[in-house]
């Protein structure tokens, strides 16, 4: 669905986007972290073909961008970093002519679709107010509606939730989620890892422009081979399992253990257990670990703030 090679971005010395290699596959759910300024929006905008690329190559639906953006843009949907609108026209007006511009579909169904978009994006009850009077929020729904206007086959969103509260990230969430249920794929660009963590099958991380890390996210979050033990008795489960195991915090990480025989040994001797499951590194935890590799700052303001406690 997106296959980009080598692909680069230079604005005079500075070098947004350094060399990126994307792999994103029908049926992906693909989420492309990166901090403020890693250089996310620039390479959204080169997939599109709305910045053209210094060198390399990119492949949309599997032809080539941004020679073809007129056979392909009418299968993607897109929203980048904020949606434009006339502000003195309607959210129902803003998207009719946005229709008759070519991104929608037949003039005979243009009402009926309108109406169907801004009830998916929950804006069917104010699709006549003006839009300069809606929040940021509400400017962020009309912008996903406007990428909706066809069932897209893929769908590039650039931080779709900001401006919105927990409900509306909630309700954007399941809307992808259903949209992906119904065959879309989805390149979902974000700094959130709470966001991607919840949402994606597939991960990018992007790393001052470079991608430092590409793959599955169950792959990613895999057992690490340790085993987690939580008990009220922690002096005497360390003493018990001396040599073979590591305090974290509250609980302790057993090296290359059998769950059923660790319990069993920990029972045997006396030892409360209130947890014992595999190790499963987080997302977080991931985007650390490329992100300290390459000697850069977390995604994140949680993943900061992660960096700082264990110094």
């Amino acid at each position: 669905m997106i296959v980009t090679s080598a692909l680069t971005k230079r604005y005079g010395q500075v070098l947004a986007v350094d060399q990126v290699d994307l792999d994103v596959r029908a049926g992906d759910i693909y989420g492309f972290l990166g901090a403020n300024g890693s250089g996310k929006t620039t390479t959204v905008r080169m997939l599109l073909g709305l910045v053209l690329a210094t060198s390399g190559e990119v492949e949309l639906l599997g032809r080539p961008m941004p020679r073809a953006a007129a056979e392909v843009l009418a299968h993607v949907g897109a929203l980048v970093e904020g949606p434009a609108a006339y502000g003195h026209l309607s959210g129902r007006v803003n998207l009719s002519l946005l229709d008759a511009a070519g991104r929608g579909g037949a003039l005979r169904t243009r009402k009926r679709r309108i109406s169907a978009v801004l009830e998916q994006v929950g804006l069917d009850s104010v699709g006549r107010r003006p839009v300069r009077a809606y929040s940021l929020g509400m400017r962020q729904r009309l912008g996903l509606a406007a990428a909706l206007l066809r069932t897209p086959r893929l769908l590039v969103l650039d931080e779709p939730t900001n401006g919105l509260d927990p409900q509306g990230i909630r309700e954007m969430r399941e809307l992808m989620i259903e949209l992906h249920k119904r065959g879309s794929t989805i390149f979902l660009s974000s700094h959130l890892l709470a966001e991607v963590e919840q949402l994606c099958t597939r991960v990018g991380v992007l790393d001052r422009g470079r991608l430092v890390l590409q793959d599955q996210l169950a792959d990613l979050r895999a057992p690490t081979g340790r085993t987690v033990v939580g008990t009220p008795d922690l002096a005497a489960a360390q003493a018990l399992l001396d040599g073979r195991s590591q305090l974290q915090g509250d609980r302790l990480l057993v090296r290359g253990a059998d769950a059923a025989a660790l319990n069993a040994e920990l029972v045997a001797a006396g030892v409360r257990v209130a947890e014992l499951g595999p190790e499963r590194r987080t997302l977080e935890e991931v985007v650390l670990a490329a992100t300290d590799a390459a000697g850069t700052p977390g995604v994140d303001a949680a993943a900061d703030r992660q960096r700082a406690r264990r110094r």
